[in-house]
């Protein structure tokens, strides 16, 4: 047994790392050996220490080029930090990896397949010449112990199906460089952290090879019963149950008594193999294997019970994937699961007696207050900290009271309304659509609003509990989620700039969505005609630009598409001095809007403030783009473009222009939008369904009654045709909603359409990119069969 200092180890096994060693082998390696030290059957491996790492630079002597390349950069200048990036990364993959390294990196390789006995050097080498090197999957961790609180997620490699010590040298090396990835150097300058005090180690861990294999669940997950244990499995490697691309076998086993109570054997079409060269393969399984039980009975209750240790080891209901290979049982993952609704926190029981009023719950909580009701935006000052708003419907104008609000209830409106999607970002409980809270409840009473289930309670039910920790358990723990990727870009919808650092650290792609209502509305007050009527042009550009720069430098280098404004007429009279400006519009849903706005010689003199904000943001960061709101016509598109480039804004590489597709119109002639000069199109998924079915998006009536509802044939076909007509002439789409998030059917509708990017609201950020993985996946396997069967 070797003697170990582990600060001054190249290499550490599985079998030597706790979860005291994070400094040496990262989170993720600390993690992996306390399962693998606990137990648990977790695949053999072992860490490219963060000392390995050190030691690589200081042999080479690349540590001081590397400083070089790096003194004086500009990381607010992306061209000049891309470059840096690509030099740095280039530096490192030049080099060789120093003997004494390399050695201890095969060497530990080695080992995971060759003989260690005690045997005659010829045996030996005869039996190691017919051992196969294992595939591995290679994967890099920043660990930085000097710097408390520094947060390096989402700025990792991994590299799966790695076999040779070659190709394995040459993986370590990858994941070295990845630390020197353009996001990864503007973070650590942004937050001040030396480069060389961030430290990299590198996780090599042995790949399954799975004869059967499947995922488990500590609890019923559809019943949510605690004493049941599901399992599903299927035939050969996991992609194809993890996707849903079959249907697996189904058993459920007693906690209490190890009992199967349960067993449905399922038809398994076909089953994923990985070939020699490292590829997948689908096979077609042919009977009796097709209806055949996957895992033998005994083989159901060992797993079951390595289930329940895991629960008992995290003390938190679990969502495990497993995999046999041979009789030898692995479990390839663990995490929390985060799908149950059912459950309530246990500092927030479930409020008791019947409810006084029934609504939609649109951003979930549940909090006690006292209410204090809002007729219009003259009363907003009654509205003060941990008051519940209770109102006919929110605007932007009621934002200020909205931040000091404990819960928001409304009579009006649907999950797309502006009071919901601002409490999910806010993250504060809203029930909407309950039709009389304004009648029912008066200013003072202490009510209970349960924004799971949608329901109103009179008195205080919960005590002394913030709206922030009045959540269902879903969104407690969080889920490690660095490891998912996806070809489709996942961004987020923001509209308060001050939020953006609760959110930065999000695995969001960029910003898909800035909504500048929320800056005019909050900071500027006054409509823009009226500012300019006295002179104050700049001091509009200013407050407009403070605050998208605000966003724009926060997640730099990363794209923020800024909407132009969007307000409507009844919602710009709202504004200081606006009463003098707007007309009188019985339907201002679908009157002066958007881009008719913009091109009308009244509102003009207004749009180009807007450019000129943008324009003054862009001389610091180039990573802002913008969108136009509400297109009807082509022509006007042409008209605005004109605008927007005698403001000094070209398109080019660096300055994208795309329109919202959100009227009919664009899905019924695609192509010729496509053809102007913009860069795609965003499609507005609650405007697109309320034109397309005649549905008031704000009617709380027909949102219960189901009317409005994205997944709706007509609006399938729609979103299909702008897909379609914008990819002919090379131009992209993503889409603007929560319906992705909330119906993974038409997350993946959307992935089968060839969407190239999905925003969505903070809160759903993560789950969004989980549903979009597992779309991708099952994209993919449709993808294979259907070249197997042309074959």
């Amino acid at each position: 047994m070797r003697i170990l200092d582990k600060k001054h180890a190249l290499i550490l096994n599985f079998k030597e790392i706790n979860k005291e060693d994070i400094p040496y082998v990262g989170g993720k390696g600390a993690n992996l050996g306390e399962m693998y030290n606990s137990g648990f059957p977790v695949p053999p491996g072992f860490a490219v220490t963060a000392y390995a790492y050190e030691k690589f630079l200081e042999i080479t002597g690349i540590k001081d080029e590397i400083k070089e390349v790096l003194s004086d950069l500009n990381v607010d200048d992306n061209d000049s930090l891309q470059s840096a990036s690509k030099q740095v990364q280039t530096i490192i993959r030049a080099e060789q990896i120093p003997d004494e390294i390399s050695s201890a990196i095969v060497k530990a390789y080695e080992s995971m397949y060759k003989s260690s006995y005690d045997l005659p050097k010829s045996v030996g080498m005869f039996i190691n010449a017919a051992r196969e090197p294992p595939f591995v999957a290679v994967r890099s961790s920043a660990t930085a112990e000097d710097l408390p609180g520094a947060s390096f997620a989402g700025q990792q490699a991994t590299f799966l199906n790695v076999k040779g010590g070659d190709d394995l040298l040459e993986a370590v090396k990858d994941c070295w460089a990845s630390l020197f990835t353009a996001r990864a150097i503007f973070y650590r300058e942004k937050n001040k952290f030396d480069h060389f005090k961030v430290k990299i180690c590198v996780i090599v861990q042995k790949m399954v090879d799975s004869t059967k294999s499947g995922v488990a669940f500590s609890v019923d997950p559809i019943t949510e019963q605690p004493d049941k244990i599901v399992i599903e499995a299927g035939w050969g490697l996991g992609e194809a149950i993890v996707s849903g691309a079959i249907n697996p076998d189904h058993y459920v086993v007693d906690k209490d008594d190890w009992k199967i109570i349960e067993k449905k054997i399922m038809k398994k079409d076909f089953m994923i193999i990985r070939d020699p060269s490292g590829k997948n393969k689908k096979i077609i399984l042919d009977e009796p294997k097709r209806s055949s039980q996957v895992l033998a009975d005994e083989e159901i209750i060992e797993l079951a019970k390595v289930v329940k240790r895991i629960e008992d080891h995290y003390n938190f209901p679990q969502d495990i994937e497993w995999a046999y290979e041979g009789k030898k049982l692995f479990i390839v993952q663990s995490r929390p699961i985060t799908t149950l609704k059912k459950e309530k926190i246990e500092t927030a029981p479930e409020p008791s007696g019947e409810p006084i009023l029934k609504g939609l719950p649109a951003s979930h909580g549940i909090i006690s207050g006292r209410v204090k009701i809002v007729h219009d935006v003259n009363e907003l000052d009654k509205v003060q900290q941990g008051d519940i708003l209770v109102t006919k419907m929110t605007d932007p104008d009621f934002v200020p009271a909205m931040k000091r609000a404990a819960a928001i209830v409304t009579n009006e409106g649907g999950i797309t309304s502006h009071a919901a999607i601002v409490s999910r970002e806010m993250g504060i409980p809203c029930v909407v659509g309950t039709e009389k809270a304004t009648q029912i409840l008066k200013d003072g009473d202490l009510i209970t609003v349960d924004a799971i289930n949608g329901l109103v309670y009179k008195g205080e039910q919960v005590k002394s509990l913030k709206a922030a920790e009045a959540k269902p358990v879903e969104q407690k723990p969080k889920v490690p989620i660095e490891q998912i990727e996806t070809a489709t870009k996942i961004y987020m919808n923001l509209g308060i700039p001050e939020k953006i650092d609760d959110y930065k650290d999000l695995p969001i792609d960029g910003i898909g969505l800035m909504r500048v209502e929320f800056i005019i509305a909050d900071d500027i007050k006054e409509h823009p005609l009226h500012m300019i009527e006295q002179g104050r042009e700049q001091e509009y550009i200013d407050k407009l630009a403070e605050g998208i720069k605000k966003v724009a430098s926060a997640i730099y280098p990363r794209p923020v598409i800024v909407r132009f404004s969007d307000f409507k007429t009844n919602e710009y009279e709202n504004l200081i001095g606006g009463d003098k400006y707007e007309p009188k519009e019985d339907n201002p849903m679908i009157g002066w809007r958007g881009v008719s706005r913009y091109v009308s010689e009244v509102f003009e003199p207004a749009f180009r403030l807007e450019c000129r904000a943008i324009k003054k943001v862009r001389e610091q960061f180039k990573n802002v783009w913008v969108m136009l709101p509400f297109v009807r016509k082509t022509s006007e598109v042409k008209k605005v473009i004109k605008i927007i480039q005698n403001e000094g804004l070209i398109r080019d590489e660096q300055f994208k222009i795309f329109i919202m597709a959100e009227v009919p119109a664009v899905a019924i002639m695609p192509e010729e939008f496509a053809k102007l000069e913009i860069d795609g199109a965003s499609i507005g998924s609650n405007d697109l369904t309320q034109l397309i079915l005649g549905v008031d998006r704000d009617s709380e009536l027909l949102g219960k009654m189901g009317y409005f509802d994205e997944r709706n044939a007509a609006v399938l076909h729609g979103i299909k045709r702008i897909i379609e007509g914008f990819h002919k002439h090379g131009k992209s789409v993503s889409i603007c909603g929560q319906a992705p998030s909330t119906y993974p059917e038409f997350a993946e509708f959307l992935v089968m359409s060839g969407i190239d990017s999905i925003s969505v609201n903070p809160d759903v950020v993560e789950k969004t990119k989980r549903i979009v993985a597992a779309a991708e996946k099952r994209k993919k396997f449709i993808e294979i069969a259907e070249e197997e069967s042309l074959e």
